[in-house]
């Protein structure tokens, strides 16, 4: 018997996306990404200066941070302070690691962008849907910059997704949801850019083992969820040119 999505969607079917454009009022970019009913809060803050180790290099640099409000999950989560769990520092360090494969950070100069990601609403998927979320933050931002004359050129070289997706009996599936994250025997977390380039691979088998053709499975579904995203991100920011003419 093959695995029946509590929401209908066929295997291979993304959860509804949709972005919210300057969310707040005061960060240079700020998109609430919603994916099905995950729900995130993407912040882009800008410094005109880098931490010690990049001063005098002529380079900028990229950093996250995330967090799960309390009220995110049924049960409430307690507020993270000054010792963040595991989990917090492995999602926040994947999505600077990811979004700074968007940029040339040289072209960036000595500024810092900081992206905050924070879960208003947690139904799986939260680090991908911040990892695509924060990309169009990031692209809002720069445009910013660009706009106030503080930066010559886009420091954007590629456009950066995420999504999940697991094995559920044995079948492969996209864009896990809560209920499908918990049953999956296999799930992985893929990262790519427009060329589907691979940019990180995160994935282990909760149940068992997976085989390399499972693999190869799973790595087609996360491609085509993947050419999805890119190409509505690319419609909310109205990049309508090739894309290698709007990215550099």
């Amino acid at each position: 018997m093959s695995w029946q999505r509590p929401d209908g969607r066929q295997p291979y079917q993304l959860r509804p996306i949709r972005f919210e454009h300057n969310f707040t009022r005061f960060a240079s970019g700020s998109v609430l990404t919603h994916c099905g009913d995950t729900q995130v809060l993407c912040t882009v803050s800008v410094q005109e200066s880098v931490p010690k180790f990049l001063e005098g290099k002529g380079q900028g640099w990229l950093t996250a941070e995330y967090r799960m409000l309390p009220g995110a999950t049924p049960q409430r989560q307690e507020r993270e302070f000054l010792k963040l769990s595991g989990r917090t520092q492995e999602i926040q360090r994947l999505i600077g690691r990811s979004l700074r494969a968007a940029l040339d950070l040289n072209v960036l100069g000595e500024r810092t962008i900081l992206v905050d990601a924070d879960v208003l609403q947690a139904d799986a998927g939260t680090r991908t849907t911040a990892i695509t979320g924060g990309f169009v933050a990031l692209a809002d931002a720069i445009a910013k910059l660009l706009n106030e004359g503080s930066l010559e050129r886009s420091p954007i070289i590629h456009q950066v997704a995420a999504i999940s997706v697991g094995l559920l009996q044995g079948e492969p599936f996209l864009d896990l949801n809560y209920p499908e994250d918990v049953a999956a025997e296999v799930d992985f977390n893929v990262v790519m850019n427009e060329n589907l380039s691979m940019i990180e691979l995160q994935g282990t088998a909760e149940h068992g083992f997976f085989s390399r053709p499972q693999l190869n499975q799973l790595l087609d579904f996360a491609e085509k969820g993947i050419r999805d995203l890119l190409e509505m991100q690319r419609e909310t920011l109205n990049l309508s040119l090739p894309k290698s003419e709007v990215l550099v």
